[in-house]
């Protein structure tokens, strides 16, 4: 299983400062406020916004790690670097794209579960004006001395990082690490520039 990468990275002996459901509503707060200020914003800017965001609430370092796999590992110090500033860039520029406007969504945490691996899967959804909601669930794990979210389950069981790691790995057979690192970087290019700030 994809997961099973994790256990070479043990929970830390103290007890996390924040619980998972509070990483998770933290995280979630944060992006309704950009969601509700995006039509005054260029996708860069919801960018710049979200950026911080998401680095203090994913295990970015060790999502790469997962979906890159052995090629992480023939990679020098340089380009595991690069491979993971491209990996987050690629990620927040996909954010910033998806959640460009809103209209009464809300988030709303449902309860939490033990996962595979020590990790904590937290039940969420998106709950929109006469529509069916929308069910995300997050996986968490400790790392240090506190939780962070490490993959992204959606329609409650399709894992966002396993896509990643299919992709991703088919790039770097194909073109190799840089190859990899020049794909995701072009990738959010098109994405920055594809929105622009209404007039």
């Amino acid at each position: 299983k994809l997961l099973i990468f994790l256990v070479s990275f043990p929970a830390s002996a103290a007890m996390p400062a924040a619980t998972p459901n509070e990483v998770v509503s933290t995280f979630q707060s944060s992006l309704l406020q950009v969601m509700k200020e995006a039509e005054q914003l260029t996708t860069q800017q919801r960018y710049d916004q979200l950026f911080p965001v998401i680095s203090n609430a994913y295990n970015t370092q060790l999502m790469i790690r997962v979906v890159t796999g052995p090629f992480w590992k023939q990679a020098t110090a340089d380009q595991q670097q690069r491979m993971h500033d491209a990996f987050i860039r690629m990620g927040v520029s996909t954010l910033a794209t998806l959640f460009s406007g809103y209209s009464g969504e809300a988030f709303r945490i449902l309860g939490d579960r033990p996962g595979p691996q020590e990790t904590t899967i937290v039940e969420t959804q998106i709950e929109r004006q006469d529509k069916k909601p929308i069910p995300i669930n997050y996986v968490t794990r400790t790392s240090g001395d506190r939780w962070y979210i490490v993959d992204v389950l959606l329609d409650k069981e399709i894992s966002d990082l396993r896509v990643r790691q299919s992709e991703y790995r088919a790039i770097l057979a194909r073109e190799g690490i840089d190859g990899l690192i020049g794909v995701l970087n072009s990738k959010a290019d098109e994405l920055l520039l594809a929105t622009k700030k209404p007039s």
